[in-house]
C-alpha cells in the first residue's frame, strides 16, 4: 500500500442527524470505515448549513453531503476537494449534480409500495406527497413514479400534496387532508411520501371514521424505528437502502482520495464527472397492520374485523364484537363465516396468537409480558395455547424459529 493510502484524511459529513434517512446513511459510512483500513478523521457537523459561507477556510480533504438540500448542493458542487453527493434519484439526467452521486432509487422505492398494495388485491390508489418546492424535489419524483405506474396498469391515482407541517396551520391542514380522504373511493391503497406523512393519514382516517386497513391501506416510506409506535395502528413502510448508500458514498470518496494526489485540479474534475452514479434499491417492504388488508365486501364483516384487530389482545369476547357492529349474533356469525371461512372467535384467537408469535421471534420480551400483551390471562394459558396449536412450548417455538432464520 502506498504512502498516500496510509495518510490520514480529514473528512466532513454534512447531514441532518435528526432525520432517520440521514442517520442511516451516516451509519453506513461508519460501517465502511470499520470494515476497511482507511484512516479518516471524521467530523460530523452539528449545524451542517451554518458554515457553508466559509468554505474557503475549511481544512478538510473530502466531504460527503446531503444533496437533497439545494443550498448544500449549490455550495459544494464546484469545490476543488472531492465531494460525494447523497440524495434522491431523478427521471431526468439533467437534474443530477456534477459530482459523484449516490442515490436512493425513488422509482424502485415507490414501486415496492405499489406492488405490495396490488398484491393485497387493491385496484384503487392514491398518493399523499408534499407541496412542490426546491427542498422536496425527491417528493415530486415519487409522485411522478406512482402516477406512471398506475397509468401503465390502467388504474387511476388520486394525488394530494397537502400543506407544510406548521403548528399555526396544523388543524386546517388536517381538516383538508380529512376532506381528501373522505373523497376517495373505497377500498383504496394510499402511499405516503414519508412515514411522517403516513401518520397524518392515520390520524385523518381516525377523524373521518375510515377503517385502516379494511377501507384505507397505508404505506409509508422510511421505516422509522423511533416513530413506529406513535400511532395506534402500526405502519407498513418501505425500508430504503440508506445504510448501503452511506457505504457506497464512503467507498467512492476513498477511491477519489487515493487518486487525487497524482491528478491536477482540471483532470480531477473530469474524473469526477466520469464516475457512474450509484442507484441504491430499497431493502423491501416491512408489513404491519396498516396494510393487513383482506378483500372483504360485507360492511358488517369489515366493521367486525376492524374491531377484532384493534382490541383482540385486550381480552375481548365475541359478545363485544357483536355489540360494536350492532346486529344479531347469528346474522353476524353467518356473514363472517361466509366472508372469512371461520368464526369470529377463531379470528380473535388468530390475532392474539399471531402477535404472540411475532413478539417471540422478533423481540426478547419476557413470556409473562408477552402473555399480558396478547390478552392471555397467564403464562400457563400461553403455554397451553402453543402446545395445542404448534405441539411445542413458546420457548421451543422461539428456538426453532431462530434455527430456521
Amino acid at each position: 500500500m502506498s504512502g498516500q493510502e496510509n495518510r490520514q484524511y480529514s473528512i466532513s459529513l454534512l447531514f441532518n442527524a435528526n432525520k432517520v434517512y440521514d442517520r442511516q446513511v451516516i451509519e453506513g459510512i461508519g460501517h465502511y470505515l470499520q470494515s476497511t483500513k482507511v484512516d479518516w478523521d471524521v467530523y460530523l457537523e452539528e449545524d451542517c448549513l451554518a458554515r457553508l459561507n466559509n468554505l474557503d477556510n475549511w481544512e478538510v480533504d473530502g466531504i460527503i453531503a446531503d444533496f437533497d438540500d439545494p443550498d448544500m448542493q449549490a455550495a459544494l458542487t464546484d469545490l476543488a476537494i472531492p465531494v460525494i453527493g447523497v440524495g434522491g434519484s431523478y427521471q431526468s439526467a439533467d437534474d443530477y449534480p456534477d459530482v459523484p452521486y449516490v442515490a436512493t432509487d425513488n422509482e424502485a422505492v415507490v414501486n415496492c409500495a405499489y406492488q405490495h398494495l396490488k398484491q393485497k388485491g387493491l385496484q384503487r390508489f392514491a398518493f399523499y406527497g408534499f407541496p412542490p418546492d426546491k427542498e422536496h424535489r425527491w417528493a415530486l419524483e415519487r409522485e411522478r413514479a406512482i402516477v406512471a405506474l398506475c397509468e401503465k396498469d390502467g388504474f387511476s391515482c388520486s394525488v394530494y400534496r397537502g400543506h407544510k407541517t406548521q403548528p399555526d396551520t396544523w388543524h386546517y391542514s388536517m381538516n383538508r387532508l380529512a376532506d381528501w380522504i373522505e373523497s376517495l373511493p373505497l377500498p383504496v391503497g394510499v402511499i405516503a411520501v414519508t412515514d411522517a406523512r403516513a401518520r397524518h393519514l392515520l390520524q385523518a382516517c381516525d377523524k373521518t371514521h375510515r377503517l385502516v386497513p379494511d377501507q384505507v391501506s397505508i404505506v409509508g416510506i422510511d421505516d422509522d424505528d423511533i416513530a413506529r409506535n406513535l400511532s395506534r395502528v402500526s405502519l407498513s413502510s418501505v425500508s430504503q437502502g440508506c445504510f448501503d448508500m452511506g457505504f457506497q458514498a464512503a467507498k467512492l470518496l476513498h477511491r477519489l482520495l487515493n487518486r487525487q494526489a497524482a491528478e491536477k485540479s482540471s483532470e480531477q474534475k473530469a474524473k469526477k464527472k466520469s464516475l457512474a452514479r450509484v442507484l441504491v434499491p430499497p431493502i423491501g417492504i416491512v408489513q404491519r397492520q396498516s396494510t393487513d388488508f383482506k378483500a372483504l365486501q360485507d360492511t358488517y364483516v369489515i366493521q367486525a374485523m376492524h374491531y377484532v384487530r384493534q382490541h383482540a389482545c385486550r381480552g375481548i369476547k365475541v359478545e363485544q364484537v357483536i355489540d360494536y357492529v350492532g346486529i344479531s349474533r347469528s346474522n353476524l356469525e353467518q356473514r363472517f363465516v361466509q366472508e372469512c371461512g371461520h368464526s369470529i372467535h377463531t379470528e380473535i384467537h388468530n390475532e392474539k396468537l399471531n402477535k404472540a408469535c411475532k413478539m417471540l421471534t422478533e423481540t426478547d420480551t419476557e413470556l409473562a409480558e408477552i402473555a399480558s400483551s396478547c390478552g392471555y390471562p397467564s403464562i400457563q394459558y400461553l403455554y397451553a395455547v402453543f402446545k395445542k396449536h404448534f405441539g411445542q412450548t413458546p420457548k421451543q417455538y422461539k428456538q426453532n424459529a431462530a434455527q430456521i432464520i
